[in-house]
């Protein structure tokens, strides 16, 4: 269903069983009754999107500048 659910830390974890409790009821999950739940797992689920890529980009940020200090480093002998 979600890819955060092979995870071994499970986000948004209440609203993915909101979903699913929903989802029990097939007449709700066809005429749209389950609109709400999806809506908020997906917002609950781009932040943790967001604040993942922030993490990652600054994580590249500090080893490219490490390497670009360490390739300073190197040359200064030159």
């Amino acid at each position: 269903m979600h890819p955060q659910l092979s995870d071994k830390r499970i986000v948004c974890r209440e609203f993915i069983q909101a979903l699913d409790a929903c989802h029990v009821n097939n007449w709700a999950r066809l005429t749209g009754g389950c609109n709400q739940e999806k809506d908020s797992l997906n917002k609950c689920l781009r932040k943790e999107r967001v604040e993942r890529s922030t993490r990652n980009r600054a994580q590249a940020k500090e080893k490219r500048l490490k390497t670009e200090q360490v390739w300073k480093e190197l040359h200064q002998d030159d």
